[in-house]
């Protein structure tokens, strides 16, 4: 099937037409299928924190949590690229079993493939993909290694930072930038010793409500899929737009990492025949230098 037909088959309800354009978005062919695609409105929950901190149970408790309220719900869980295949590499979709047979829950990994900032370069265009398809909301599932993963910011709405129980847990995340991106905070195995000091470190940090969850239990669940829910009202359009900057900015940093005049630019500020701010001219406007320069290279 040709990508008009891929997509309508996938919004008849075909989970393998939907998996075979999510490949494609995070193949060369992006850019025509995104040429195919309308805009779509869509909500996307971000959710993020340190490895072990319970992300994949409290999203497989949120997920059923929406589908209760007869929401359909997509999950991307963005996986570290394995440096031999590029491929995704946890799979933490094992976790989100209970859902695996739901004709209106879609689980997928999706590999980094290098890019920086925990999210992958596909992800922008899988949500604009899955809102067509008609999914209400889109859940993030990021790697969950520290500074990179404050890029979810730039996504999704609110993003909910997880914690465990634990001075340690806080701190790091602190030291990571998690905190500073938290829209809603949250302190899993509330259950263990430790939380409820864990829940009072961290407000006098941020100064925001925190919340205590079991995910394995479901307790909370219902207490956080409120506050994200008020989160969402109370968004902005000054606050969609800062996302959409963010956004940009970030795809842009990735394939300037890639620009075929990269590696000659550092050889020649390395050599000293540049220094940076005029390499990074000519690697930010790369057009309108061989234009100026085509001149000049006539008359010799």
């Amino acid at each position: 099937m040709n990508i008009p037909e891929l997509i309508a088959a996938a919004q008849h309800g075909s989970a393998r037409a939907a998996g075979r354009l999510l490949s494609l978005v995070e193949s060369p062919r992006r850019e025509e299928v995104l040429a195919t695609l309308e805009w779509a409105p869509v909500r996307v929950v971000g959710v993020t924190g340190p490895p072990g901190a319970g992300k994949s149970t409290t999203i497989a408790a949120l997920v059923g949590g929406y589908r209760a309220r007869g929401l359909r719900v997509a999950v991307l869980a963005v996986d570290p690229s394995s440096p031999y295949s590029g491929g995704a590499l946890l799979g933490d979709r094992i976790r989100m079993a209970a859902h695996i047979d739901d004709p209106d829950v879609l689980i997928r990994s999706v590999a980094t493939r290098g890019h920086l900032g925990g999210l992958a370069a596909a992800v922008p265009a899988a949500i604009r993909l899955l809102a067509v398809l008609g999914y209400d909301l889109i859940m993030l599932e990021t790697v969950g290694v520290g500074q990179s993963e404050i890029e979810i910011a730039a996504v999704a709405d609110p993003t909910v930072v997880i914690l465990n129980p634990g001075a340690g847990d806080a701190i790091q995340a602190a030291k990571a930038g998690l905190l500073e991106v938290a829209d809603i905070l949250v302190v899993n195995k509330a259950d263990r010793d430790g939380a409820e000091r864990t829940v009072r470190e961290l407000h006098i940090e941020t100064g925001l409500a925190i919340l205590s969850l079991v995910a394995a239990r479901g307790t909370g669940v219902a207490e956080l899929i409120e506050a994200i829910e008020a989160h969402h009202r109370a968004d902005t359009s000054a606050r969609r737009a800062a996302r959409a900057r963010a956004q940009i900015l970030s795809l842009a940093q990735t394939r300037l990492r890639t620009h075929p005049d990269l590696d000659d630019l550092a050889a020649a500020v390395a050599a000293g025949h540049h220094d940076p701010y005029t390499a990074a001219d000519l690697l930010l406007r790369p057009a309108a230098v061989a234009e100026a320069e085509a001149p000049a290279r006539d008359a010799g």
